[in-house]
């Protein structure tokens, strides 16, 4: 299933589980239970957002953006992040109102059976984005299913703080249990919105990347042959990598375009989602560039 199929699905089990917390929330009137319906409302906004970033990022590159809009993913997760770190912040302000105002609770049964309810919901759904985001390398599709997790984990903190309150009969446990869930999506709110930014100023590819691009590129090593300035970068669920590949200054043009496309392939067929770009250089030819760091 394509990413925007499970953003799709991912809205419609959004309204579904915020229609199931909020009954849960209208039968306790649990504080608690009431913020997690909030981040219910937040993964309704988070999924739709995603889903038109990744409706844009599938666009074909144009006059105004010839590289593509790949881009546009890091857009869903830096909202998310900051749909999140609003939530958690309502979330915190209710808890602490009702920590100095403890208000007894009404059927805790059916409020936690919902509760539960949803977050099976949320968790299978997740499972299956995560699959198809490391599938398809969509980082709008990874950040929502982590805000999902995330949802599942809050609502485990919430049953758990509930049934304390039925345990012990402490009502200010209610609010605890809620402003301790806040702090954590604000945690994990700051988290998407740092890989956002990260991923909009160009981040080299992750290690394990660069090694496999290494262990082709050795692949077509010989003593007439080298390879150097390699630089990568990761933009949305496209990677690239520049470098430069020295030859013989007596090969012909014809049989140095022919090998470069090899090495092309095989990088490509080697990396996921990689564009390489190849630039052609005789052996005795180094290429300089000028550090802008020394310019300051």
């Amino acid at each position: 299933m394509q990413p925007r199929s499970y953003l799709k699905l991912s809205v419609a089990v959004a309204l579904a589980t915020m229609a199931l917390k909020t009954g849960a929330w209208w039968t306790t009137g649990s504080i608690s239970l009431l913020s997690d319906a909030l981040e219910s409302l937040v993964n309704l906004a988070g999924a739709l957002f995603a889903l038109a970033m990744v409706i844009l990022a599938a666009q074909p590159p144009d006059e105004e953006h010839p590289y593509g809009h790949h881009k546009a993913e890091y857009f869903s997760g830096g909202f998310e992040g900051l749909l999140i770190l609003g939530a958690a912040l309502a979330m915190g302000a209710a808890a602490v109102q009702r920590l100095l105002q403890p208000q007894p609770l009404e059927d805790l049964g059916l409020g936690l059976l919902l509760s539960v309810l949803s977050s099976a919901l949320n968790g299978a759904l997740a499972w299956g984005m995560l699959r198809a985001a490391r599938e398809h390398h969509s980082i709008a599709l990874e950040a929502d299913a982590r805000h999902l997790i995330t949802d599942v984990w809050t609502s485990a903190g919430v049953v758990a703080g509930l049934l304390m309150v039925h345990l012990t009969g402490w009502l200010w446990l209610d609010a605890a249990a809620a402003l301790l869930m806040a702090l954590h999506i604000g945690r994990e709110g700051f988290k998407l919105m740092r890989a956002a930014v990260d991923g909009l100023m160009d981040r080299a590819l992750e290690p394990e990347w660069v090694e496999r691009i290494h262990g082709t590129l050795a692949e077509f090593a010989h003593p007439t042959i080298r390879f150097d300035h390699l630089h990568t970068r990761r933009a949305g669920s496209r990677r690239y990598a520049d470098l430069h590949m020295h030859m013989p200054a007596s090969w012909t043009l014809g049989r140095a375009a022919a090998l470069r496309g090899s090495v092309e392939q095989a990088l490509m067929a080697a990396v996921p989602g990689l564009r390489a770009t190849i630039q052609l250089l005789p052996s005795d030819v180094e290429a300089h560039f000028d550090d802008e760091r020394n310019a300051l």
